[in-house]
């Protein structure tokens, strides 16, 4: 068919809906050399007419046309009112399962295509059926047909949420440089973009707001006053001019502040003003807040904006999936009754008296059961409770409303499909709860879930609740979400009784905890919460275990938080064992992209509660027997692993400086040059090779340290030149330290380190590893060394010690047991978990002396594997040819190792480590595998066990020495 028959054929149609709408459609199939639905698909389930008609009643089915993946199309009338057409398939694409185009036409004029992906603005592509000679017109109606993803708009929910944020970062830049308050000009800027939502929603009419703008570009002195008298309006529901405008309020417009805009920064409202903010992203409110206080913080959106796929990873498992669960369960019972219902009522009208009575009654019984089943579970679904107990400017809250309403929704969908009546939605914003500490956030909150409302009535094909618009909303609360002042005294602060909480609590380290929230606040967490939470540990753990608490207690079934990904190891882990161990978890992302304060950052999603009958747990997406407390999903819970007492006071984290004791080679160098002090001593007692994690994994900086160890400030004093050092340098930034002994003892290292240098005094060399690194790397280091805080040094100085712990098993087991650190995500090694619970071969532990085992063959070959290793990578690190060796300039350190030349300087400084063991050349790989076979024997294990198989076997050597060293 050609473009002229279809227009001559169709144009201004008489022919009624019903009985032309299937032959329209064919024609549009011939005309744009589609096939048609019988062709594609026979049976009619994923492509063709009246898709989703109850058999039962016979009535009209979700769409007139479908094709699944591709669109859902109703037809109507010639001259027929299409808006009410798209509404009415808006409210049935759930049961179409969401198609990314629905498609609206009348027979004689116009064919609409509505753009319907979650994350992209909309977009409406209008064809007259007059001109479908456009062979542009065409080819959007054969891409609806065949390749759909060419209409999707090109840019996402979030790149219009992000232009419009930076326009108003520019405005709130401006008027904070005028000297209004941060948290007004914040106010005052979601105002004006809700506003402009509520234009573009038709909840303002005929474009009053932009109408506004317009006219005060032509008169900028004027803006007040117009602004002023729309808030007003909007308040409490007044006119302005002819212009009925409806009672909104919600505590938005509470007041009528406003503030003075000159020519340029109503241009920057009115360029915003034209974009259509109908698609906006409620965390655009939570953005401009954020900018309003800070308009500098552009790196990203922010805290505020989440991107939705990241909130649905909880939401999902703790609120859609089991309520889902619930009306599959529900819909077959209703699907039983409905089928029975038909059966006894076709029989009762072909059996006469009191027979077909009895049917026809018992026809209306399991009619009425059925209603009560979906009338049960509706119900369920309105008393249905969410809390967000940090809930900032709405995300989570607003996406868990959207997900209750979106379960209603299909349930009622459905359950019409079965042939029961579709009543109007009833979820509302009632549904969600929130704790929020700052009250411009808390108001943020309560407005994005109203955008969030109001778009998902719109979207669905139904009106925006009325009278007012925005409704207050008391469930969310503005209070600390942890301790609550009750008498003159600080006490643990309730949460409210629910079915799920959510969220994203506030990411601070339990080492900066102190700092950023004061000394008196953190004792009262520290008392509160003292036999619950470790004092180490981060602050989200206390949400964490207030969530567990409220589980345990019945006052919630289920919760599902985004927490630091360190919450796996270390002192967090306490709360993560009890869940573990007396709710369980049924979903986890053990280590996930976020995005906090702009910056990236790696969390772990949890969601724990109780298990639905058959329901399996998921580990990052996948099925998984059971979740351990470390968020692995393996048989072996190495969570219970034990410290071994043979492995004790042998690894040590090294000293912690606090303070710039550290200085350049060069300035070390002049004093252990120089001499004795008046006390006859040399510089040399109190100065000492010093290393961190980069000198490991990349070239050392071969600093030094002044260590006065524990001599008093008289003693340490007569070392002239380094106490000078630490009196300038040091002393001031001590004198502010919050800890007594710190400030009273300012020239000492913050902690000494006197049980390292204990253990490692008698040693010529010590093994030290970085505590985070990409690799696992051990080395040997100079036994005067004094490694920083982010070393662990092992008091070995023995080939077979560090053969064992350079090994594959012993990199499997730290691996595990350590926990995870910054955006490289990179593994932390620690004394305690790392070290002291790794069960080392028999008669080769470290309590026992090198001298001892010596003559062990096992010892011997891993020794000799482990010395073979260290010496292929000295040469590659430090090739004969690049450098040279020169002694200390006084005697008992090592010697230094210098490039020969500049040349040479530069090819010394890409070989690390680091760049080692990225690149892993095969001399370095067999060197390592010979050292893991000589290891492996040393166990009697084959030296190809899979690494679970290493894991298991390790763990239980592990438990078997825990037991044993019980009864010791």
């Amino acid at each position: 068919m050609t473009p002229h028959e279809f227009i001559k054929k169709w144009s201004n149609s008489k022919l009624k809906e019903r009985a032309a709408a299937q032959e329209h459609f064919l024609d549009l199939c011939r005309l744009l050399n589609e096939p048609t639905p019988a062709e594609v698909d026979p049976s009619g389930e994923d492509y063709g007419f009246e898709v989703g008609a109850t058999k039962t009643t016979g009535g009209r089915g979700f769409a007139d046309v479908f094709k699944r993946d591709h669109f859902g199309w109703e037809y109507k009338g010639t001259h027929s009112n299409l808006d009410a057409a798209f509404a009415q398939l808006q409210r049935y694409a759930v049961a179409l399962d969401n198609p990314p185009l629905l498609i609206v036409s009348d027979i004689g004029t116009t064919i609409r295509i509505h753009t319907n992906w979650t994350n992209s603005v909309s977009k409406k592509y209008v064809i007259p059926i007059v001109d479908l000679e456009d062979a542009e017109k065409r080819q959007w109606l054969k891409w609806a047909f065949s390749e759909p993803d060419l209409l999707r708009p090109k840019k996402t929910r979030q790149e219009l949420t992000e232009e419009v944020a930076g326009e108003f970062a520019e405005l709130a830049k401006s008027l904070r440089s005028r000297g209004h308050k941060p948290e007004e000009v914040a106010h005052f800027i979601n105002r004006l973009v809700f506003c402009m939502f509520a234009e573009d929603v038709k909840l303002l009419p005929n474009g009053i707001f932009t109408k506004m703008i317009e006219r005060a570009l032509e008169e900028p002195e004027q803006f007040e006053d117009f602004a002023r008298k729309l808030f007003v309006a909007m308040k409490s529901g007044g006119r302005i001019d002819f212009e009925k405008v409806a009672w909104f309020n919600g505590g938005l417009f509470d007041d009528d502040l406003v503030f003075a805009l000159t020519k340029e920064e109503l241009g920057i409202v009115h360029r915003a003003a034209v974009q259509y903010w109908g698609d906006i992203d409620p965390s655009i409110l939570g953005t401009l807040f954020e900018r309003g206080l800070d308009p500098d913080k552009r790196s990203q959106l922010g805290a505020h904006y989440t991107d939705r796929d990241k909130i649905m990873m909880i939401i999902n498992p703790v609120i859609v999936e089991p309520l889902t669960a619930e009306w599959e369960a529900a819909k077959g019972n209703i699907a039983r009754l409905l089928s029975r219902a038909n059966l006894l009522q076709g029989n009762s009208e072909r059996v006469r008296g009191r027979a077909g009575s009895i049917m026809q009654a018992q026809a209306t019984k399991s009619k009425n059961d059925a209603q009560a089943i979906l009338d049960k579970y509706l119900q369920r679904l309105a008393d249905y409770r969410v809390l967000d107990p940090a809930c900032g400017s709405g995300n989570f809250l607003y996406l868990a409303l959207r997900a209750l309403k979106d379960l209603e929704h299909r349930a009622q969908v459905e359950a019409e499909a079965l042939g029961l009546p579709r009543r109007f939605p009833q979820i509302g914003p009632e549904v969600v709860k929130g704790i929020e500490i700052n009250p411009y956030a808390a108001e943020l909150a309560r407005v994005s879930v109203w955008i969030g409302e109001i778009q998902w009535m719109l979207r669905n094909g139904f009106a925006a609740s009325a009278n007012p618009i925005l409704k207050p909303l008391e469930t969310i609360e503005c209070r600390d979400a942890l301790i609550s002042i009750a008498g003159g005294g600080a006490v643990e602060a309730d949460w409210p009784r629910v079915d799920a909480i959510i969220g994203n609590p506030p990411f601070l380290g339990g080492k900066i905890m102190r700092s950023e929230l004061g000394d008196e606040l953190i004792e009262q967490l520290f008392r509160l919460y003292r036999d619950r939470v470790p004092a180490e540990g981060d602050l989200v753990v206390y949400w964490l275990s207030k969530a567990a608490e409220a589980i345990t207690s019945g006052q919630a079934r289920r919760a599902g938080l985004v927490t630091t990904n360190s919450i796996r190891g270390g002192a967090n882990r306490h709360v993560m064992d009890r869940i573990a161990e007396h709710i369980g978890f049924v979903s986890a992302w053990a280590d996930e992209p976020w995005t906090v304060e702009g910056a990236a950052v790696r969390v772990s999603l949890v969601a724990f509660g109780s298990r639905l009958k058959d329901e399996t747990p998921h580990l990052n997406g996948l099925p998984v027997e059971h979740i351990n407390a470390d968020l692995t999903g393996t048989a072996i819970d190495l969570t219970k692993a034990m410290r071994i007492k043979t492995n004790a006071a042998t690894a040590f984290q090294g000293p912690v400086k606090v303070g710039s004791f550290e200085v350049s080679e060069l300035q070390a160098r002049e004093w252990l040059l120089g001499g004795y002090n008046p006390h006859g001593k040399p510089n040399s007692d109190v100065l000492r090779p010093w290393a961190n994690g980069m000198d490991i994994a990349r070239r050392p900086s071969h600093r030094w340290i002044i260590d006065f160890g524990d001599l008093s400030a008289e003693a340490a004093s007569l070392y002239e030149k380094p106490f000078e050092h630490v009196r300038i340098h040091v002393r001031p930034v001590r004198e502010a330290n919050r800890d007594e002994q710190r400030r009273r003892n300012w020239w000492r290292l913050g902690r000494s380190g006197s049980d390292l240098k204990k253990a490692t005094a008698p040693l010529s060399r010590i093994i030290i590893t970085p505590r985070v690194s990409k690799h696992r790397i051990f080395v040997w280091a100079p036994g005067r060394l004094l490694p920083d805080s982010r070393l662990v040094a092992i008091s070995r100085d023995d080939d077979t010690a560090f053969g064992i712990l350079h090994s594959r098993f012993h990199e499997l087991w730290s691996l595990r047991l350590g926990g995870w650190h910054g955006v490289g995500n990179d593994p932390q090694y620690t004394p305690s978990q790392g070290f002291e619970t790794f069960p080392f071969p028999e008669g080769l532990t470290p309590d026992i002396l090198a001298a001892d085992y010596a003559d062990d063959p096992r010892s011997i070959a891993i020794a000799k594997a482990a010395a073979r290793l260290n010496e292929l990578r000295e040469s590659w690190l430090n090739p004969a040819d690049l450098i040279r060796r020169e002694p200390e300039v006084v005697p008992g350190f090592p010697d230094r190792i210098l490039p020969v030349d500049e040349e040479a300087a530069a090819i010394l400084k890409k070989r690390t480590l680091t760049n080692l063991y990225n690149e892993r050349p095969a001399w370095l790989d067999n060197a390592h595998k010979a050292l893991d076979a000589a290891v492996a024997a040393a166990y009697g294990w084959p030296a190809d066990l899979s690494d679970d198989e290493v894991l298991a076997r390790l763990f239980a050597l592990n438990q078997e020495r825990a037991a044993a060293q019980k009864g010791d």
